[in-house]
């Protein structure tokens, strides 16, 4: 894959002249995170520890033969040079090139929630983290937990994901999901032509922004709203979809969202993270959706579509 754009910008992070030790390879640290979502590593210390021993790791992160592995404090200490913006930016070029080069259609997004616990127990207040205090107690599937939300807008056709937000778990959907719309129109441009989401993001202020943009939305209205409507959108308690038959369609296709999800939890740690603070659980979630999107572009570049969304076939 062609690392071009990231090598310069992480570059940009570390001096070249002057005073000082000279650090080390930059782009070689950037890998070495990858790396640890790939396989993953707990912890920096397991990193350090594998990088030392395995030569195949010591080549992919440009470690020659005599030069020491990337200690712990070299691995941290990047993450707080290259910054959270930093990494979304190299997202965000990330999927414009495989929107470009896979020559995806994103016609049809699917916008989503999921919940990541936070490393730390809770203070007394019962309201936030003891370490982390920017950590919230939220909705955590069928009970409450302590930690973040990952609001993210998927491809509903490729499971390309688009944007994302981290925000504390405490945070709905709604209030989260115009803005999120909005980055999604500005990363890809104009093209979106249907949404769908669940009833968390069942709200006037999304579906009369989407509208503005020509955008149909497939959102299933709660119980509690529209009692005596029946041609709309509803999901019963034993997960049967009731409403138009068109907009049925467009709501079943809300699952490649779910399936992301799975993808980031089980093969690339989502939720096995060491990290505290909405600015490090950023970082640590951009780079488990680095890992998904640079496997999509080496399955297209070795011209093995089929393994686009096998995360195991790359990091075998």
């Amino acid at each position: 894959m062609d690392l071009t754009f990231v090598e310069r910008l992480v570059n940009r992070c570390f001096h070249k002249n002057g005073p000082g030790r000279p650090p080390r390879k930059p782009i070689g640290v950037f890998k070495a995170h990858l790396v640890k979502r790939f396989l993953r590593i707990k912890s920096l210390r397991e990193l350090e520890r594998r990088l030392w021993g395995d030569e195949r790791l010591r080549a992919i992160c440009d470690i020659e033969g005599s030069e020491p592995a990337y200690g712990r404090t070299i691995l941290s200490r990047f993450n707080q040079r290259l910054g959270a913006r930093r990494l979304k930016r190299i997202v965000n070029k990330q999927v414009k090139k495989l929107i470009r080069i896979c020559k995806v259609k994103t016609r049809t997004i699917a916008l989503d929630a999921t919940f990541i616990k936070a490393y730390s127990r809770r203070s007394k207040d019962n309201r936030r983290g003891y370490s982390d205090p920017e950590s919230r107690v939220g909705r955590a599937y069928r009970a409450y937990g302590l930690g973040y939300k990952l609001h993210m807008a998927v491809d509903a056709t490729s499971g390309l994901p688009l944007t994302f937000i981290i925000a504390p778990a405490n945070v709905n959907e709604k209030r989260l999901s115009v803005r999120l719309l909005n980055v999604t129109i500005k990363t890809i441009g104009a093209t979106i032509r249907q949404l769908t989401a669940d009833s968390q993001y069942s709200s006037s202020k999304l579906r009369a922004h989407a509208k503005r943009y020509g955008i149909r939305t497939a959102i299933p209205y709660p119980t509690n709203q529209k009692r005596d409507s029946e041609c709309i959108l509803r999901v019963a308690s034993d997960f049967k979809i009731y409403g138009p038959e068109s907009l049925v369609r467009i709501y079943r296709r809300r699952s490649m969202v779910e399936l992301v999800f799975a993808w980031l939890k089980e093969h690339l740690g989502l939720n096995d993270h060491r990290v505290r603070g909405l600015a490090n659980m950023t970082i640590h979630a951009s780079y488990c959706i680095l890992c998904l999107l640079y496997a999509m572009e080496a399955s297209h570049n070795a011209e093995k579509d089929s393994k686009a969304r096998s995360i195991t076939y790359w990091a075998n």
